[in-house]
């Protein structure tokens, strides 16, 4: 893999460019990473080039769609298999992704799930405009069937991982190595960026 050294800003104007290629009515962007690569940062940073663009945004954490405690933590809280599918893809899909897609109504639910007070949010349902972006951060998304019309992976080496996670946290990095194995995201994504340097992420060009 050949990869290019972007600037912050200049990877912002490169991501908005992919998506103004694709087509003009509503899209499913996923910003995937390890939290330590905040893919929740580079997704708030594509929302106002975005509408300055015209296009309207519609603003998804998975964070917001997790399995309730009874299924995340039935092997208790530091499981790393359990972590690795702690997302309801099922919810995801159903309240958000399907949607959203060509065939959708555009009627999504922007939160499901309060994970730390293990309850339903209640959110009321949202309509999304008919050229929205969807931008849907989180982690460990890539290579679960989810129907996505662009995906960038924020890629971090396993020891910078290792550095950018607490120690208390350190139990779950077994689910993200499992993740590179099995779903590849560095392959599957459509734009990889590599974050082991954020001030100078590069940009892989060629694969």
């Amino acid at each position: 893999m050949r990869a290019r050294p972007v600037t912050p800003d200049a990877l912002v104007r490169h991501v908005v460019g992919e998506i103004g290629d694709r087509p003009s009515g509503r899209l499913r962007v996923a910003i995937d990473g390890h939290p330590g690569a905040d893919p929740r940062a580079l997704a708030d940073a594509l929302v106002d080039p975005l509408r300055a663009a015209g296009r309207p945004v519609v603003r998804v954490h998975a964070q917001d769609f997790l399995r309730p405690a009874s299924i995340r933590l039935q092997h208790g809280r530091h499981d790393p298999d359990a972590f690795f599918d702690q997302v309801d893809v099922g919810a995801l899909t159903r309240e958000v992704l399907d949607p959203l897609g060509a065939e959708g109504d555009g009627r999504y639910l922007p939160t499901l799930w309060d994970p730390a007070l293990d309850r339903a949010t209640r959110a009321p349902y949202e309509q999304a405009p008919p050229r929205a972006v969807l931008l849907l951060d989180g982690a460990l998304l890539l290579g679960r069937w989810l129907e996505l019309d662009l995906t960038v992976h924020l890629a971090l080496k396993p020891s910078t991982r290792e550095r950018r996670t607490a120690r208390e946290e350190r139990w779950a990095l077994p689910a993200y190595d499992r993740y590179d194995q099995e779903a590849l995201p560095e392959e599957s994504a459509d734009i990889v960026v590599r974050l082991d340097d954020p001030r100078r992420p590069a940009l892989v060009v060629e694969r």
